[in-house]
């Protein structure tokens, strides 16, 4: 795992590991639990998410809820239980980060469904939180 920091003038808006753990916890729980809203709460507007080529922007939150609902149904039919992810790199510049996860989505007999990769990028939101402002799906 890459990990590192660069030092910026602002002190007091720098994102931090910790925080960044915590949000993915709070998105895998999401999933975990169904919970479109609590996906959507990881995000900030407007987001970008890259998949199968194509670049799609949401505006707000119910713009991105159709798309986190349409999902939670494809994982409710693949009998999805489980989400785990690990994070591979972590670059921390200031308010922004860029972070690679490996998530393996599990039915509730342990067989692993799907393994894939998605490249995130967050910046701090309003509440100096870590947020989700690009996926690309790879």
């Amino acid at each position: 795992m890459s990990e590192s920091r660069l030092m910026t003038t602002d002190s007091d808006h720098i994102v931090h590991r910790a925080d960044i753990d915590a949000l993915f916890d709070t998105y895998r729980n999401g999933f975990d639990d169904f919970d479109a809203e609590a996906i959507a709460d990881c995000f900030t507007f407007p987001v970008t998410i890259w998949q199968f080529g194509k670049g799609n922007i949401f505006q707000d939150a119910d713009d991105l809820l159709d798309n986190i609902e349409a999902l939670l149904d494809v994982l409710g039919k693949e009998e999805i239980a489980s989400s785990d992810f690990a994070i591979h790199a972590c670059e921390m510049v200031g308010a922004t980060a860029f972070v690679s996860v490996e998530w393996v989505q599990s039915r509730a007999d342990g067989e692993e469904a799907w393994r894939f990769a998605c490249h995130y990028t967050l910046i701090l939101d309003s509440d100096d939180v870590p947020a989700i402002a690009m996926i690309v799906n790879a």
